[in-house]
């Protein structure tokens, strides 16, 4: 967006505030609101010239099927190859996602995703023969390819990643069984999502105000934080006492999906399914043992924590259906675009110069799609995938502070592929699930800090520490907890030892009795939340993914710390991770930014930062009492 001159300031505000008031076809969404797609490709004519070039080099991979080994010239010749197409595609990909994103009623821009996704599935097939092919050649001679090839130098990392897992890499006609055994592996989460989306009866109750509602997944995240107490005690009685009806039929389920885990790992010679899903990213398995133990540590700033939000609440014990009434009443914080931005550029300051001129220039440079248009996809979303290109980020601004929390989380995201991809070659230029939300979740810690200093009335105040604390808590706490359930009963299936859906509900409250000191009289977590487990999608959708929702926000949160209280030398290390991409694994990356994953020290400055939130509430409470 261009730069918007102060004494043009109120003017365009205004206007800004006419033109999306409603939503509007996107063509009556200014520019300077909208992405720049034209770097990428000025039309589709373009596009599908783009799309056929990348068909015909797929083909020239075959060439190499069988010769990888032959000499240094042919293996870099196949890997030169195959990143230039991985390349291509993903700009092709990033261009017809994004094209479609604008307007998901628009076909012809559908025709191209599906036409992205045809020609991806093309790729993995036909060069599906990389792996097992370098695994084959001897190690030494690999070695020597290396010597002999300086030009192999960008693939070091990507080959000896591959050669690392050799010994979890079976033989050809054995990689075809575990390959067709993999179709079966989707039928749990699609009977889990025909079954809750669609199949299952959704119960019914009456509110306190006469309305009927009926209690289906929107139903329940819309009405369980109501500000009567008695309807958030209905609304989750009846959600999850509706969930035990069904505890056996989604208890085999789940057994079903957690047999099938431990099956894959155990035939790729794992011991644990955990040692499998971490070691994909070469995570040891003392990160996940360290992270509940951490957890189960500092369970008493939880504690402190839910009596705390009894205190506001006004309650003299709090329950498990009064974690989602809202911890201060919402104000009214109002940003436009131009606003927000120029906020930010102050947040990010600590960050150095540089992060802040490439904020800078993203948003003069059209890299942000803004408002909401008819047809536009709801949410928000980060893509660098377009490697030689800048990121871009969706969103939907409704011109409030979540719409300004969202830019600067989106930032961290686009800020990290951009440093990524401006220092890494192709190859490693993409980064790890495992640190991805640190970037993201250190500029919203940023935009808080500044934001409590900002404010000026207490209400405020109590409503932007209410709402970070509430992320503390439901991040960090709770997803260790889904964390410890997920862990508990795969180690169930590994010694051999039966599980039902009455097996799984007993685990899932005794592990959430415990956390929230039910036993100790700190909350009360009332018996029909043993089947919470069975809404939760994560369980069956993924192995061992949950976690890193924790780490992330943990590592952030003592990065920032330590941002704040170091200045320029943390942020120097900080960057280690901005820049790094995949050139190292996920761990390393973290300890070169100054924090080791496998010490306490993250999950202490975290838990001395979310007491210090509760300590400024707890003083503008005194204060208002």
């Amino acid at each position: 967006m261009k730069k918007v001159l102060l004494t043009l300031l109120a003017v365009i505000t205004m206007s800004t505030t006419n033109i999306i008031s409603q939503v509007k076809e996107r063509k009556d969404i200014p520019d300077q609101y909208k992405w720049d797609n034209s770097i990428l490709y000025k039309n589709v004519d373009e596009w599908q010239k783009d799309r056929l070039a990348v068909e015909q080099q797929v083909e020239k991979l075959k060439d190499y099927k069988g010769k990888l080994g032959e000499s240094a010239e042919s293996f870099y010749g196949a890997l030169k190859l195959y990143f230039g197409i991985l390349q291509d595609f993903y700009k092709l990909s990033d261009y017809a996602n994004r094209v479609s994103d604008e307007d998901l009623r628009n076909s012809a821009n559908q025709s191209l995703t599906q036409q992205s996704s045809t020609l991806g599935t093309k790729i993995n097939e036909i060069a599906s023969f990389f792996s097992p092919e370098i695994l084959k050649i001897d190690t030494e001679r690999v070695k020597k390819f290396f010597d002999e090839k300086k030009e192999l130098a960008d693939y070091k990392f990507y080959v000896s990643d591959i050669l690392r897992l050799k010994k979890h890499t079976l033989s050809e006609s054995e990689e075809h069984i575990l390959a067709s055994a993999g179709l079966m592996t989707t039928t749990p989460s699609d009977v889990y999502g025909i079954f809750t989306n669609a199949e299952k009866p959704n119960p019914k109750i009456k509110l306190s105000t006469g309305e009927e509602v009926e209690l289906g997944s929107a139903g329940y995240n819309r009405y369980r934080g109501v500000a009567n107490r008695a309807d958030r005690q209905k609304v989750m009685e009846a959600v999850f006492n509706n969930y035990k009806e069904f505890q056996n039929t989604l208890g085999a389920n789940l057994a079903g999906k957690v047999r099938a885990d431990y099956f894959f790992a155990k035939n790729r010679n794992y011991n644990t399914v955990l040692e499998q899903a971490l070691d994909a990213n070469k995570i040891p398995v003392s990160v996940y043992e360290n992270l509940i133990d951490q957890i189960h540590k500092n369970l008493p700033t939880l504690h402190r924590f839910l009596k705390l939000k009894a205190r506001m609440l006004g309650v003299d014990t709090l329950h498990y259906y009064d974690l989602y009434a809202p911890l201060v009443k919402e104000v009214n914080l109002k940003f436009t675009v131009e606003e927000g931005q120029k906020l930010l550029l102050d947040v990010f300051k600590p960050l150095g110069e540089e992060y802040v001129a490439t904020v800078k220039k993203s948003f003069a440079d059209r890299w942000n799609d803004y408002y909401p248009n008819i047809g536009k996809r709801s949410g928000a979303y980060s893509s660098g995938s377009a490697y030689a290109y800048h990121p871009y980020i969706l969103m939907n601004w409704t011109d409030d502070y979540e719409s300004v929390s969202t830019l600067a989380h989106e930032l961290g995201h686009t800020m990290h592929s951009y440093f990524s991809n401006k220092n890494q070659p192709f190859v490693n230029s993409q980064y790890s699930i495992f640190v991805a939300e640190i970037a993201s979740t250190i500029n919203e810690t940023l935009l808080n800090n500044y934001m409590v200093n900002k404010v000026k009335t207490d209400d405020e105040k109590l409503y932007l520490l209410g709402t970070y604390l509430d992320l503390l808590r439901s991040t960090i706490f709770r997803q260790t907890q889904f964390a410890e359930f997920e862990w508990d009963i795969h180690k169930k299936v590994e010694k051999g030892e039966p599980i039902s859906g009455e097996t799984l509900s007993q685990i899932y409250y005794d592990i959430v009795k415990k956390y929230y000191g039910n036993d100790s009289g700190v909350s009360v977590v009332d018996p029909y939340i043993a089947y919470e487990w069975e809404y939760i999608p994560h369980f069956i959708n993924y192995t061992y993914y949950v976690y890193q929702y924790a780490t992330s926000l943990i590592y952030a949160t003592a990065l920032a710390e330590k941002i704040v209280k170091e200045g320029q030398p943390a942020v120097d290390k900080y960057y280690n991770i901005l820049k790094g991409g995949s050139s190292d694994y996920p761990i390393e990356l973290i300890k070169k930014a100054g924090i080791d994953p496998l010490s306490s020290e993250a999950f202490d400055l975290t838990i001395v930062k979310m007491n210090k939130v509760m300590d400024q509430i707890d003083q503008i409470l005194n204060k208002k009492k």
